[in-house]
Order: structure tokens, then C-alpha cells, then sequence
């Protein structure tokens, strides 16, 4: 029996994490050729070429597997861009922002992933549509989009470079906003420091600021953050306090309209997306086939 080699497409962000990824794709392309898998590596480039150079991979080999070494902007990006495609996704979590690969239970050493993402079975994940861009894990308006803005403006990557802008975030000090919401055939108005559209349950720092979150129930959650001051808020941000229930409100849906009474800071997945008033958000289900553990 002819024994068919496998093609995976293996594509790697090299400036995610602030991480060498020189020692990763040798060890990558170690493990594969142990299986018997044709490795096609691609490096992105930060633009718009990316998109075509992925595409024209995926359509000249074929892949099985396609495998993404980055964090939640590195794997969103790849998603949009695959989202119409039948293919498995693996996860090499080695981004500044790791969230979706907390929520999935991936381990933490580096390594110990590889035989999650190159070897075992996919569940199906819902993401969510915002304003036209795919959503896997966690998109916000307010204090975590305003970091997450003054993030991508630095020069540090890593940890390093989200510690050092919670400060500059604090003396910004954004003010309270009022969102109305039209889910459910309902409409909540709150003041807020800060919205979660929420495919999933926790911060890449672990903490869970949805803990009804499921990827694969066919809903997501909008959390309001409501009255919390901003110390109290980027403590939350950053893993060291638990959120306050009595501080915030979720409303679980299929689809909804959200709209600010002023510009409001907002990301999706770990990349900032300007200043926006009004969102719609609506599940897609079963839409990304991951591998987990």
C-alpha cells in the first residue's frame, strides 16, 4: 500500500510575540517530516498581498491542514481569508495576544501543540460577522480596544508591550459611553466603559470576562462592562482581578445592532479597527474546523 504524503499549508507571522520564528519552522518541518507531511511554508507580510499569496497556495497544493503560528489577529486573518474553504485549521499560539488558544484548552508549552495541531480531530466553531469582518474570539469597544490601538502604535511587542501601555491607556482615560443594543427583539441602553462581543470566554491573560461562552453553541454573548473605574478595569484586563458581576450585563443572541452615542474605540481579535458608532454583529455557525486537544 502506497504510503501518500500529506501537504499542509504552515503559514507564520514572523513579527507575532516578539518571538524568532526561525527555531519554530525548523522544528515544524522536524515533526512533519517524522509524519510524512509536506510542509509549504509562507511568511506573511503585514499587507493586502497576503490575501492573494494565501489564496494562490491553498488553490495550487490543496492542503489538508492549514496551520497558523500567531496569535488571534494572525489566526482571524487566515480564517477570513480560508472561510468559504473545507480545510482543518491547526493553532501554534506565539502571539502577543493568545486568547482563542486559552479558550480552546491549548497547552501552553510551544511544542506540546504540535501534535494537537498537525494530528488531531477538528471541532466546528461558530465565528461572527461584524460590520463584514469575521470575529473568532473576542472583538470590544472601549478600554481594551484603546490599548490594544496604543499597542499597534509601539515599537514593543510581546507582554512587555501591553504592560507598558496600560499606562498610557489610563492617562487617555476615554470616557463612559451610552450603547443601545437591539438583540432579541429587545432594546438595552446602559452607560459603559466598555462592550465585548463575545464568541468565546477569556482573555489571553486567562480571564474570563464571558463565562457563559461556548465556540460552538450557535450564539455569542454581548457583555457591558457598566460603571467600573479604570484601574478596577485594567486589573480585570490584565489577569490580576476577576470581573464584578453585579458590574456588568450579558445578553446572549444570534445577531444584534450596537450603537454608541459617540466614537468609541474598537478591536476584533487583537487588531484595532478604528472609532465606530454602530456594529452588526451576526453568528455564522460551524464555520471553522479547528483542531483541539
Amino acid at each position: 500500500m502506497l504510503n501518500t504524503k500529506r501537504i499542509f499549508l504552515f503559514i507564520v507571522n514572523p513579527i507575532s510575540g516578539n518571538v524568532d520564528k526561525t527555531e519554530l519552522m525548523q522544528d515544524v518541518l522536524a515533526f512533519a517530516t517524522k509524519y510524512n507531511i509536506e510542509i509549504i511554508p509562507y511568511l506573511t507580510v503585514g499587507n493586502t498581498s497576503d490575501e492573494n499569496s494565501i489564496k494562490a497556495l491553498y488553490k495550487k497544493f490543496q492542503p489538508q491542514r492549514v496551520i497558523v503560528a500567531g496569535g488571534d489577529g494572525t489566526i482571524k486573518q487566515v480564517a477570513e481569508i480560508l472561510q468559504n474553504e473545507n480545510v482543518i485549521f491547526g493553532i501554534l499560539p506565539v502571539g502577543s495576544a493568545n486568547g482563542l488558544s486559552v479558550d480552546l484548552n491549548l497547552p501552553k508549552r510551544l511544542k506540546d501543540n504540535f501534535y494537537i495541531a498537525f494530528l488531531h480531530n477538528p471541532i466546528a466553531m461558530d465565528m461572527i460577522a461584524i460590520n463584514g469582518q469575521i470575529c473568532l474570539h473576542l472583538s470590544d469597544l472601549g478600554l481594551n480596544a484603546a490599548l490594544v490601538k496604543n499597542y499597534e502604535a509601539s515599537s514593543t511587542r510581546g507582554k512587555v508591550g501591553y504592560a507598558m501601555q496600560i499606562m498610557t491607556t489610563i492617562r487617555e482615560d476615554e470616557l463612559p459611553f451610552t450603547v443601545t443594543i437591539n438583540a432579541n427583539n429587545q432594546e438595552y441602553k446602559s452607560e459603559a466603559r466598555m462592550v465585548v462581543i463575545a464568541n468565546s470566554q477569556k482573555y489571553g491573560t486567562g480571564v474570563t470576562i464571558n463565562p457563559y461562552g461556548r465556540v460552538n453553541d450557535g450564539v455569542f454573548e454581548i457583555v457591558i462592562l457598566k460603571t467600573l473605574d479604570l484601574l478596577t478595569l485594567t486589573k480585570i484586563l490584565s489577569g490580576n482581578m476577576a470581573i464584578i458581576e453585579d458590574e456588568i450585563e450579558i445578553i446572549p443572541t444570534t445577531h444584534a445592532k450596537i450603537t454608541t452615542n459617540q466614537p468609541t474605540s474598537f478591536q476584533i481579535d487583537g487588531e484595532y479597527h478604528g472609532e465606530q458608532t454602530i456594529l452588526n454583529a451576526i453568528v455564522l455557525e460551524n464555520k471553522f474546523n479547528v483542531a483541539v486537544p
